[in-house]
């Protein structure tokens, strides 16, 4: 979950704790990503805008989908994590990528775009609309808007019968709607693409699961990067007890329940500029 750059906070925080913990979501989240993008027909040779980075994992991801005739730009407005975001995809050897800082409605250039894209960005932006908005005017004719959110119930109904899981999902549900996310992106995302000029949007809504400790760790990393929120809204979290120890109980909480460990729902939705 990245900033959207667009006259919003980014809930999260900057921390390197934080950026850290967004490379090892997005190594999760990646498949159900990379199947969207490929669904929307990004593909070799494109021309690419990633809204709201972050610290480029979607860019990077979206570059070898390009291919090294392809260009991808990443935008974010924090100039800390483009740092971050270029000296990793140096690393990965992508030159195909750049990354620039700006926010997201007041993107410098003037040639249009074959698809822009963005993963959880949106959900932190005041009003979504006039984003979506300023997004198509950047698109070709033809070209693709793809987006992928945040789908709320699957985190709070699979970690129901796992009580402290399911204590520190309320929380963190909580966390982000009283600090003013959207909580309703599936809803959202459809209704702003045809608000925005676009035909009603392909959608999908997709799961990750699996075993633990990787979801575990999910949890307790989204859960301590929100402790500041927890504390500015004054939701009481003691009963979690020591934090130091949580990722280990709900590894043994999932593990004797001989259950599956899960996320949020990743709701996505693409359609093409008439």
């Amino acid at each position: 979950m990245s900033n959207t750059g667009h006259s919003s906070t980014y809930l999260l925080g900057s921390s390197d704790a934080e950026y850290e913990r967004l490379v090892r979501q997005a190594e999760l989240f990646e498949p159900f990503t990379r199947r969207l993008f490929q669904n929307a027909g990004i593909g070799l040779g494109q021309r690419v805008l990633d809204i709201g980075c972050g610290v480029g994992d979607v860019s990077m991801l979206v570059a070898r989908l390009v291919g090294p005739i392809g260009v991808v730009v990443g935008v974010d407005n924090d100039a800390n994590i483009i740092a971050k975001a270029k000296a990793r995809a140096a690393e990965a050897g992508l030159p195909n990528v750049s990354f620039m800082e700006s926010e997201v409605g007041r993107i410098a250039g003037s040639e249009p775009f074959d698809a822009i894209v963005g993963r959880l960005i949106l959900q932190f932006a005041p009003n979504s609309g006039p984003v979506v908005s300023s997004l198509v005017k950047q698109l070709r004719p033809g070209g693709v808007l793809a987006i992928q959110e945040a789908y709320w119930d699957p985190f709070l109904n699979l970690t129901a019968h796992l009580p402290l899981r399911s204590r520190c999902a309320s929380l963190i549900h909580q966390a982000f709607e009283r600090s003013g996310a959207n909580i309703d992106m599936e809803l959202v995302l459809y209704r702003t693409f045809q608000l925005a000029g676009l035909p009603a949007p392909n959608m999908s809504i997709e799961i990750p699961v699996g075993a633990d400790p990787d979801f575990a760790r999910w949890v307790h990393d989204l859960f301590c990067s929100l402790l500041p929120r927890l504390e500015q809204h004054h939701l009481a979290y003691d009963d979690v007890g020591n934090l130091d120890t949580l990722q280990q109980r709900l590894e043994d909480e999932a593990s004797a329940a001989k259950t599956f460990g899960a996320t949020i729902g990743l709701v996505g939705a693409w359609s093409r500029k008439r």
